[in-house]
Protein backbone atom coordinates (compact mmCIF):
# COMPACT_ATOMS: atom_id res chain seq x y z
CA UNK A 1 0.00 0.00 0.00
CA UNK A 2 2.79 2.42 0.92
CA UNK A 3 4.64 1.68 -2.31
CA UNK A 4 1.50 2.21 -4.34
CA UNK A 5 0.75 5.56 -2.67
CA UNK A 6 4.33 6.78 -3.12
CA UNK A 7 4.28 5.78 -6.80
CA UNK A 8 1.01 7.64 -7.36
CA UNK A 9 2.34 10.74 -5.60
CA UNK A 10 5.49 10.71 -7.74
CA UNK A 11 3.40 10.39 -10.90
CA UNK A 12 1.59 13.58 -9.93
CA UNK A 13 4.73 15.63 -10.62
CA UNK A 14 4.97 15.05 -14.42
CA UNK A 15 1.18 15.27 -14.70
CA UNK A 16 1.14 18.67 -13.04
CA UNK A 17 4.05 19.76 -15.24
CA UNK A 18 2.11 18.91 -18.41
CA UNK A 19 -1.04 20.63 -17.14
CA UNK A 20 0.92 23.73 -16.14
CA UNK A 21 2.69 23.90 -19.51
CA UNK A 22 -0.51 23.48 -21.54
CA UNK A 23 -2.37 26.05 -19.47
CA UNK A 24 0.51 28.53 -19.81
CA UNK A 25 0.61 28.14 -23.60
CA UNK A 26 -3.16 28.30 -24.06
CA UNK A 27 -3.48 31.42 -21.92
CA UNK A 28 -0.76 33.15 -23.95
CA UNK A 29 -2.35 32.10 -27.24
CA UNK A 30 -5.74 33.54 -26.24
CA UNK A 31 -6.40 36.95 -27.80
CA UNK A 32 -6.20 39.99 -25.59
CA UNK A 33 -4.17 40.64 -22.50
CA UNK A 34 -4.48 41.34 -18.78
CA UNK A 35 -4.32 45.13 -19.19
CA UNK A 36 -6.74 45.62 -22.05
CA UNK A 37 -9.86 47.69 -21.38
CA UNK A 38 -12.46 49.74 -23.21
CA UNK A 39 -10.49 52.86 -22.36
CA UNK A 40 -6.97 52.51 -23.70
CA UNK A 41 -4.20 52.73 -21.08
CA UNK A 42 -1.45 55.27 -21.83
CA UNK A 43 1.59 53.67 -23.42
CA UNK A 44 3.95 54.59 -20.59
CA UNK A 45 1.57 53.28 -17.93
CA UNK A 46 1.06 50.03 -19.84
CA UNK A 47 4.82 49.58 -20.28
CA UNK A 48 5.29 50.13 -16.54
CA UNK A 49 2.66 47.50 -15.76
CA UNK A 50 4.24 44.99 -18.13
CA UNK A 51 7.65 45.58 -16.57
CA UNK A 52 6.26 45.33 -13.04
CA UNK A 53 4.72 41.90 -13.66
CA UNK A 54 7.55 40.63 -15.87
CA UNK A 55 5.40 40.45 -18.99
CA UNK A 56 7.90 42.45 -21.02
CA UNK A 57 10.43 39.61 -20.88
CA UNK A 58 10.70 36.91 -23.58
CA UNK A 59 8.07 34.19 -23.35
CA UNK A 60 10.50 31.41 -22.47
CA UNK A 61 11.83 33.45 -19.54
CA UNK A 62 8.28 34.00 -18.30
CA UNK A 63 7.63 30.25 -18.61
CA UNK A 64 10.66 29.19 -16.58
CA UNK A 65 9.99 31.85 -13.97
CA UNK A 66 6.42 30.57 -13.68
CA UNK A 67 7.61 26.96 -13.21
CA UNK A 68 10.15 27.94 -10.55
CA UNK A 69 7.58 29.94 -8.62
CA UNK A 70 4.86 27.28 -9.02
CA UNK A 71 7.19 24.66 -7.52
CA UNK A 72 7.24 26.85 -4.40
CA UNK A 73 3.43 27.34 -4.58
CA UNK A 74 4.04 31.01 -5.36
CA UNK A 75 1.90 32.14 -8.30
CA UNK A 76 2.48 35.83 -7.76
CA UNK A 77 -0.08 38.63 -7.54
CA UNK A 78 -3.36 38.66 -9.40
CA UNK A 79 -3.59 41.21 -12.22
CA UNK A 80 -7.30 41.76 -11.71
CA UNK A 81 -7.33 41.83 -7.90
CA UNK A 82 -3.99 43.54 -7.30
CA UNK A 83 -2.22 43.60 -4.94
CA UNK A 84 -3.72 40.32 -3.63
CA UNK A 85 -1.65 37.16 -4.08
CA UNK A 86 -3.14 34.24 -6.02
CA UNK A 87 -2.48 31.82 -3.16
CA UNK A 88 -4.33 34.18 -0.84
CA UNK A 89 -7.34 34.21 -3.15
CA UNK A 90 -7.31 30.41 -3.45
CA UNK A 91 -7.13 29.76 0.28
CA UNK A 92 -9.84 32.32 1.01
CA UNK A 93 -12.34 31.27 -1.66
CA UNK A 94 -11.79 27.52 -1.92
CA UNK A 95 -13.37 26.75 1.48
CA UNK A 96 -16.60 28.31 0.17
CA UNK A 97 -16.57 26.14 -2.96
CA UNK A 98 -15.60 23.12 -0.86
CA UNK A 99 -18.46 23.70 1.57
CA UNK A 100 -20.94 24.09 -1.26
CA UNK A 101 -19.65 20.92 -2.92
CA UNK A 102 -19.57 18.95 0.34
CA UNK A 103 -23.17 19.80 1.19
CA UNK A 104 -24.26 18.98 -2.37
CA UNK A 105 -22.43 15.64 -2.33
CA UNK A 106 -23.83 14.76 1.09
CA UNK A 107 -27.38 15.51 -0.07
CA UNK A 108 -26.76 13.48 -3.23
CA UNK A 109 -25.61 10.47 -1.21
CA UNK A 110 -28.36 10.70 1.40
CA UNK A 111 -31.06 10.83 -1.27
CA UNK A 112 -29.51 8.96 -4.20
CA UNK A 113 -28.35 5.81 -2.38
CA UNK A 114 -31.76 5.01 -0.76
CA UNK A 115 -33.52 5.66 -4.07
CA UNK A 116 -31.16 3.27 -5.84
CA UNK A 117 -31.56 0.59 -3.16
CA UNK A 118 -35.36 0.76 -3.28
CA UNK A 119 -35.32 0.63 -7.07
CA UNK A 120 -33.08 -2.46 -7.05
CA UNK A 121 -35.01 -4.32 -4.35
CA UNK A 122 -38.30 -3.59 -6.15
CA UNK A 123 -37.03 -4.11 -9.66
CA UNK A 124 -39.56 -3.69 -12.49
CA UNK A 125 -42.24 -2.33 -10.16
CA UNK A 126 -43.86 1.09 -10.03
CA UNK A 127 -41.32 2.27 -7.45
CA UNK A 128 -38.45 1.25 -9.73
CA UNK A 129 -39.93 3.00 -12.77
CA UNK A 130 -40.74 6.14 -10.79
CA UNK A 131 -37.24 6.31 -9.28
CA UNK A 132 -35.49 5.91 -12.62
CA UNK A 133 -37.83 8.42 -14.30
CA UNK A 134 -37.00 10.95 -11.58
CA UNK A 135 -33.30 10.19 -12.03
CA UNK A 136 -33.56 10.74 -15.78
CA UNK A 137 -35.30 14.08 -15.19
CA UNK A 138 -32.58 15.11 -12.73
CA UNK A 139 -29.84 14.40 -15.27
CA UNK A 140 -31.71 16.10 -18.10
CA UNK A 141 -32.31 19.48 -16.44
CA UNK A 142 -29.06 21.53 -16.37
CA UNK A 143 -28.27 23.51 -13.25
CA UNK A 144 -28.30 26.84 -15.12
CA UNK A 145 -31.99 26.16 -15.81
CA UNK A 146 -32.88 24.60 -12.45
CA UNK A 147 -31.26 27.39 -10.41
CA UNK A 148 -33.31 30.28 -11.84
CA UNK A 149 -36.47 28.16 -11.62
CA UNK A 150 -35.88 27.52 -7.92
CA UNK A 151 -35.18 31.20 -7.35
CA UNK A 152 -38.36 32.14 -9.21
CA UNK A 153 -40.53 29.65 -7.34
CA UNK A 154 -39.13 29.61 -3.80
CA UNK A 155 -37.64 33.09 -3.52
CA UNK A 156 -39.52 35.50 -5.77
CA UNK A 157 -42.95 33.82 -5.58
CA UNK A 158 -43.22 32.07 -2.20
CA UNK A 159 -40.58 34.21 -0.41
CA UNK A 160 -39.41 31.26 1.73
CA UNK A 161 -35.68 31.32 0.88
CA UNK A 162 -33.14 34.03 0.02
CA UNK A 163 -32.41 34.22 -3.71
CA UNK A 164 -28.64 34.72 -3.51
CA UNK A 165 -25.47 35.37 -1.47
CA UNK A 166 -23.83 33.09 1.08
CA UNK A 167 -25.03 34.36 4.43
CA UNK A 168 -26.56 31.99 6.95
CA UNK A 169 -27.89 28.42 6.64
CA UNK A 170 -30.99 29.38 4.64
CA UNK A 171 -28.88 30.92 1.86
CA UNK A 172 -27.20 27.56 1.28
CA UNK A 173 -30.35 25.59 0.49
CA UNK A 174 -31.00 26.72 -3.07
CA UNK A 175 -27.36 26.47 -4.29
CA UNK A 176 -26.99 23.03 -2.70
CA UNK A 177 -30.25 21.76 -4.22
CA UNK A 178 -29.31 23.12 -7.64
CA UNK A 179 -25.86 21.56 -7.57
CA UNK A 180 -26.85 18.19 -6.09
CA UNK A 181 -29.83 17.33 -8.31
CA UNK A 182 -27.86 15.81 -11.18
CA UNK A 183 -25.60 13.89 -8.79
CA UNK A 184 -28.61 12.46 -6.96
CA UNK A 185 -29.70 11.00 -10.29
CA UNK A 186 -26.26 9.58 -11.12
CA UNK A 187 -25.79 8.02 -7.68
CA UNK A 188 -29.30 6.52 -7.74
CA UNK A 189 -28.66 4.84 -11.08
CA UNK A 190 -25.21 3.58 -10.05
CA UNK A 191 -26.55 2.23 -6.76
CA UNK A 192 -29.39 0.44 -8.53
CA UNK A 193 -27.02 -1.17 -11.03
CA UNK A 194 -24.56 -2.27 -8.36
CA UNK A 195 -27.27 -3.63 -6.07
CA UNK A 196 -28.94 -5.60 -8.89
CA UNK A 197 -25.65 -7.34 -9.64
CA UNK A 198 -24.96 -8.16 -5.99
CA UNK A 199 -28.48 -9.32 -5.18
CA UNK A 200 -28.08 -12.10 -7.77
CA UNK A 201 -24.94 -13.48 -6.10
CA UNK A 202 -24.94 -16.90 -4.45
CA UNK A 203 -24.06 -15.61 -0.99
CA UNK A 204 -27.17 -13.41 -1.02
CA UNK A 205 -29.32 -16.46 -1.86
CA UNK A 206 -27.60 -18.31 0.99
CA UNK A 207 -28.32 -15.49 3.44
CA UNK A 208 -31.98 -15.51 2.45
CA UNK A 209 -32.12 -19.30 2.69
CA UNK A 210 -30.86 -19.07 6.27
CA UNK A 211 -33.93 -16.97 7.09
CA UNK A 212 -32.20 -13.64 7.65
CA UNK A 213 -34.52 -10.63 7.54
CA UNK A 214 -34.62 -8.90 4.16
CA UNK A 215 -33.42 -5.63 5.66
CA UNK A 216 -30.32 -7.36 7.07
CA UNK A 217 -29.64 -9.09 3.75
CA UNK A 218 -29.89 -5.82 1.84
CA UNK A 219 -28.13 -3.37 4.16
CA UNK A 220 -25.59 -5.62 5.89
CA UNK A 221 -24.57 -8.00 3.11
CA UNK A 222 -25.54 -6.55 -0.26
CA UNK A 223 -25.03 -2.82 0.19
CA UNK A 224 -21.33 -3.05 1.04
CA UNK A 225 -20.48 -4.40 -2.42
CA UNK A 226 -23.43 -2.88 -4.24
CA UNK A 227 -22.23 0.60 -3.41
CA UNK A 228 -18.79 0.06 -4.98
CA UNK A 229 -19.75 1.77 -8.27
CA UNK A 230 -20.74 4.81 -6.23
CA UNK A 231 -17.40 4.76 -4.41
CA UNK A 232 -15.56 4.69 -7.73
CA UNK A 233 -17.69 7.61 -8.90
CA UNK A 234 -17.06 9.69 -5.77
CA UNK A 235 -13.52 10.72 -6.73
CA UNK A 236 -14.29 12.37 -10.08
CA UNK A 237 -17.74 13.37 -8.80
CA UNK A 238 -16.26 15.32 -5.91
CA UNK A 239 -13.88 17.11 -8.22
CA UNK A 240 -16.66 17.78 -10.73
CA UNK A 241 -19.07 18.95 -8.08
CA UNK A 242 -16.50 21.41 -6.70
CA UNK A 243 -15.28 22.55 -10.12
CA UNK A 244 -18.77 22.39 -11.60
CA UNK A 245 -20.08 24.84 -9.05
CA UNK A 246 -18.90 27.70 -11.29
CA UNK A 247 -22.36 28.21 -12.83
CA UNK A 248 -24.13 27.79 -9.49
CA UNK A 249 -21.79 30.27 -7.82
CA UNK A 250 -22.54 32.78 -10.57
CA UNK A 251 -26.32 32.30 -10.31
CA UNK A 252 -26.45 32.67 -6.54
CA UNK A 253 -23.53 35.13 -6.13
CA UNK A 254 -21.54 32.64 -4.06
CA UNK A 255 -17.99 33.96 -3.39
CA UNK A 256 -16.27 30.69 -4.30
CA UNK A 257 -13.19 29.83 -6.30
CA UNK A 258 -15.21 29.16 -9.45
CA UNK A 259 -16.30 32.75 -9.76
CA UNK A 260 -12.68 33.89 -9.52
CA UNK A 261 -11.71 31.42 -12.26
CA UNK A 262 -14.37 32.77 -14.61
CA UNK A 263 -13.40 36.38 -13.90
CA UNK A 264 -9.72 35.56 -14.33
CA UNK A 265 -10.33 33.87 -17.69
CA UNK A 266 -12.37 36.81 -19.00
CA UNK A 267 -9.74 39.31 -17.88
CA UNK A 268 -6.73 37.24 -19.01
CA UNK A 269 -5.47 37.12 -15.44
CA UNK A 270 -2.67 34.68 -16.21
CA UNK A 271 -1.44 34.13 -12.68
CA UNK A 272 -4.91 33.59 -11.22
CA UNK A 273 -6.01 31.13 -13.92
CA UNK A 274 -2.77 29.16 -13.75
CA UNK A 275 -2.90 28.95 -9.98
CA UNK A 276 -6.54 27.85 -9.86
CA UNK A 277 -6.11 25.26 -12.63
CA UNK A 278 -3.09 23.69 -10.94
CA UNK A 279 -4.85 23.71 -7.59
CA UNK A 280 -7.88 21.96 -9.06
CA UNK A 281 -5.66 19.41 -10.84
CA UNK A 282 -3.82 18.53 -7.63
CA UNK A 283 -7.11 18.33 -5.75
CA UNK A 284 -8.54 15.92 -8.33
CA UNK A 285 -5.50 13.62 -8.28
CA UNK A 286 -5.49 13.43 -4.48
CA UNK A 287 -9.20 12.59 -4.48
CA UNK A 288 -8.70 9.80 -6.99
CA UNK A 289 -5.93 8.36 -4.83
CA UNK A 290 -8.15 8.39 -1.74
CA UNK A 291 -10.97 6.69 -3.66
CA UNK A 292 -8.67 3.95 -4.98
CA UNK A 293 -7.48 3.19 -1.46
CA UNK A 294 -11.04 3.21 -0.11
CA UNK A 295 -12.10 0.83 -2.89
CA UNK A 296 -9.66 -1.85 -1.70
CA UNK A 297 -10.94 -1.45 1.86
CA UNK A 298 -14.51 -2.07 0.77
CA UNK A 299 -13.67 -4.96 -1.56
CA UNK A 300 -10.66 -7.04 -0.44
CA UNK A 301 -10.68 -8.87 -3.80
CA UNK A 302 -9.30 -5.73 -5.45
CA UNK A 303 -5.51 -5.43 -5.35
CA UNK A 304 -3.62 -2.22 -5.93
CA UNK A 305 -1.05 -2.62 -8.65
Amino acid sequence: MTTYILRRVLLMVPTLFVIASLTFVLMRLAPGGPFMSEKEIPAKAKAALLERYGLDRPLHEQYWAFLRNAARLDFGPSYKYAPRQVTEIIFESFPVSLELGAWALLVALLIGVPIGVVAAVRQNTGADFAAMAAALAGVSVPNFVLGPLLVLGLSLTLFVLPPALWQGPSSRILPVLTLSTAYIAYIARLTRGGMLEVLRQDYIRTARAKGLPESQVVFKHALKLGILPVVSYLGPATARIVMGSIVVESIFAVPGLGSYLVTGAFNRDYTLVLGVVLFYALFLMLLNLVVDVAYTWLDPRVELG
